[in-house]
């Protein structure tokens, strides 16, 4: 296990270190600078900005200037505002991470108990319910859901304000990105659990007389979660980082809406650590994860 472990890390930085180069020669492909908008400012305040931050430089040169630098713990500073760029994720990831996991949890919890309760209760009224519910949430984007609960509940009802930094101004960015990744756990538990109650060692349960909950619970619902944590890897890492458009939409000053604000502005500096950190985050919910497997399923074995 420790051999697999070790090449799980080992790719989990080769995929970071991909992301980082990928994303820094794409993000200087695309023609015009950080301070190109600034019309005030003069070309030669403009020239001596680029020297200031190395963009002057050959794009291979800023590419190992900025590795260099980022081994050292060191992601820069925001070329619009001058702040330390670790600053800007300490405060602005806290609030994502706390709509997220609590996103998260309504989603998995939700969704898995749905989905059971839909495949124990197959072709019946709940399971209709829950299916035709958990489509109708799939289908709609998560801004979309965003959009209509802000016209209605902070426009016209008026029982939310847009932002505060209130316990109760979370209910809607929560909602909002829980719904969609809640329904497709729905229609993934259901799925799993209806394969997994057709498998021989269920019907050997059964014959023996065991508890219909101990079959449920101990042997079926423990073997259908895989795919369920297979899914909650990524999903994990994406809704705790916050949905970039929700936090837009509900004016959230989450780590998403300073990407989004970053990509708008031409901050070089600030896309690239947000996309690392964003991306850190994926590669280690998918390592643990993949770790999991043997404890949910003990035959499962690394190599």
């Amino acid at each position: 296990m420790a051999r697999y472990i070790l090449k799980r890390i080992g790719l989990a930085i080769l995929t970071v270190f991909l992301i980082c180069l990928l994303t820094f020669f794409l993000m200087n492909a695309i023609p015009g600078g950080p301070f190109n908008s600034e019309k005030a400012l003069s070309k030669a305040t403009i020239q001596a900005l680029n020297e200031r931050y190395n963009l002057d430089k050959p794009i291979i040169v800023q590419f190992g200037l900025y590795m260099k630098n980022l081994l050292k713990g060191d992601f820069g500073v925001s070329l619009k505002t001058g702040r330390d760029i670790k600053e800007i994720i300490g405060e602005s990831f806290p609030i994502s991470a706390r709509l997220g996991l609590t996103a998260v949890i309504i989603a998995l919890v939700a969704g898995t108990i749905f989905g059971s309760v839909a495949a124990l209760m197959r072709n019946k009224l709940p399971d209709r319910i829950i299916i035709f519910i958990s489509t109708l949430f799939t289908a709609v984007p998560s801004f979309v859901l965003a959009t209509f609960l802000l016209l209605i509940f902070c426009i016209k009802l008026g029982w939310f304000p847009v932002w505060s930094a209130t316990e109760t101004n979370y209910v809607l960015p929560v909602i909002s990105l829980a719904m969609y990744p809640m329904a497709y756990t729905t229609r993934l538990a259901k799925t799993s659990m209806l394969d997994a109650l057709s498998q021989d060692y269920i019907r050997t349960a059964r014959a023996k007389g065991v508890s219909r909950w101990i079959i449920i619970f101990k042997h079926a619902l423990r073997n259908s979660l895989l795919p369920v944590i297979t899914y909650a890897g990524p999903e994990i890492a994406y809704i705790i980082t916050g949905s970039m458009v929700v936090e837009t939409v509900f004016t959230v000053g989450g780590i998403g809406s300073k990407f989004v604000n970053a990509i708008t502005n031409r901050d070089y500096t600030m896309i690239m650590a947000t996309t690392i950190f964003l991306a850190s985050l994926m590669v280690v919910a998918n390592v643990i994860c993949d770790l999991l497997y043997k404890a949910v399923d003990p035959r499962i074995k690394y190599e």
